[in-house]
């Protein structure tokens, strides 16, 4: 679970290369799943994207799973 830690700006999280809480950067990207051009509009599904500060590891997860 992400938590934020008051003596840095951001967010830590448990992050699998390193074993330990670390300081991740978070965003949410808008991905297009369709490669088909004419269904493309219709296939957008956000993203969380995270990033350990510390090794680089990055991992996505969909948002939404409807």
């Amino acid at each position: 679970m992400a938590t934020t830690d008051d003596s840095i700006n951001g967010l830590t999280e448990y992050c699998d290369e390193c074993e330990l809480d670390t300081l991740h950067e978070v965003s949410v990207q808008i991905r297009t799943e369709s490669i088909k051009k004419e269904n493309a509009q219709f296939s957008r599904e956000p993203y969380r994207v995270c990033e350990c500060q510390r090794c680089g590891n990055r991992s996505s997860q969909r948002m939404n799973n409807a």
